[in-house]
């Protein structure tokens, strides 16, 4: 009988639930999900709160990364911060009953992010944080907020630059970090060689290289203030230059409220739909310049090597602006845009995230904490 529960527990199935809720986690998940599914004893279950929940958002990254369909939907959707952290306990929880899993991955710093932690911590399933350490020291952007508590309630820390690990020291965290490199820039080096193949999007558009700026905006503290919409593209119309916008839905939605089209006279601007990870990195390697708010988008633009400006005053991925290919503008974004026309980054790059092999070696830390 003993040896027969013996053998139960040696072949028993170890369950790693993987939340994902955000278009960054999508691309950040995929390699580590591809390591587990190379050791039998490893179940990864893929829970979706759907926090993101426009096709062109979430789904085609599924597709594009060949991520597998998630065993678990939650279809969350949108709302206020209370409201989406909230139901997304309430569904998780449920999920982490019926699965009983071993270990609760979570990603980056959105709503889904802090409420899957919450709910490991508070049924003792420990947690292992991806991207943990990253700060912006702004309490006003939630994503902060989310970032500290995920990290103080995590029990495997993984840091993608030295910054993150100095930061969690700092913090008073001292176990369990590791300094992995970054998982979305494992997923880069790999796809970055069949962009040609797969995107088709410049000529779609009929662009040529180099002739355009490419623009994102979705940040709360940008979109969701009319006056500071209103800066923002004004300022970014004033360039004379083509810009091509894919527009989050969120953004979209306030632009058409304001009717900002007609009244920030966007003449020089080619809005377009929000688009699959292949497509925005064509249009990130082939622009000018790239004009964001996006954490993701700073990172790609350094790896591309294209001039960056960021729409906020701090950023967390803060190596982007050592070397000055990225420059933060924010409240400034009026006086600086003259300078902006004219920006070079004046100093060679230096690599801050690893060697692309981020995800082997979380698998391994995993192995030998489960």
């Amino acid at each position: 009988m003993y040896e027969n529960k013996k053998n139960m527990a040696k072949n028993k199935k170890i369950k790693i639930l993987c939340v994902v809720g955000a278009r960054p986690n999508f691309i950040k998940i995929t390699p580590l999900i591809k390591e587990l599914k190379k050791y039998p004893k490893f179940q990864p279950i893929i829970v979706h709160t759907g926090q993101h929940y426009d096709y062109k958002m979430s789904g085609t990254f599924f597709k594009e990364l060949d991520i597998p369909k998630p065993n678990y939907n939650l279809g969350i959707k949108a709302g206020l911060h209370g409201e989406q952290t909230g139901k997304t306990m309430i569904e998780f929880e449920k999920v982490c009953l019926k699965e009983k899993p071993d270990l609760v991955v979570v990603v980056g710093d959105v709503n889904s992010t802090l409420a899957g932690a919450l709910v490991a911590a508070k049924l003792h399933i420990p947690v292992a944080h991806i991207e943990a350490g990253l700060r912006s020291f702004d309490k006003t952007m939630p994503e902060e907020i989310n970032r500290v508590l995920t990290d103080h309630l995590s029990d495997i820390l993984f840091c993608p630059t030295k910054t993150a690990v100095k930061n969690l020291k700092n913090e008073g965290i001292k176990k369990n970090i590791y300094n992995v490199g970054d998982l979305m820039y494992d997923v880069f080096l790999k796809k970055i060689k069949f962009i040609q193949t797969e995107s088709k999007i410049i000529e779609k558009l009929n662009l040529k290289p180099k002739e355009y700026a490419l623009l994102t905006i979705h940040r709360a503290s940008n979109v969701d203030n009319p006056e500071k919409l209103k800066k923002i593209l004004k300022a970014v119309q004033s360039t004379g230059e083509k810009i091509i916008f894919p527009v989050h839905p969120r953004t979209k939605k306030q632009i058409e409220k304001l009717k900002l089209l007609h009244t920030c006279q966007l003449t020089n601007f080619q809005l377009i739909e929000p688009l699959g990870y292949f497509d925005m990195l064509m249009l990130e390697k082939n622009a000018k310049k790239i004009i964001t708010d996006s954490g993701g988008v700073q990172k790609e633009a350094y790896w591309l090597k294209i001039p960056c400006i960021t729409l906020r005053n701090k950023t967390e991925w803060v190596e982007t602006t050592k070397n000055k290919w990225n420059i933060l503008v924010g409240d400034q974004i009026q006086k600086k845009f003259n300078f902006i026309n004219h920006f070079k980054p004046p100093t060679k790059q230096l690599k801050y995230f690893g060697q692309g092999n981020a995800a082997q070696k979380i698998l391994k830390i995993i192995k030998q904490k489960i």
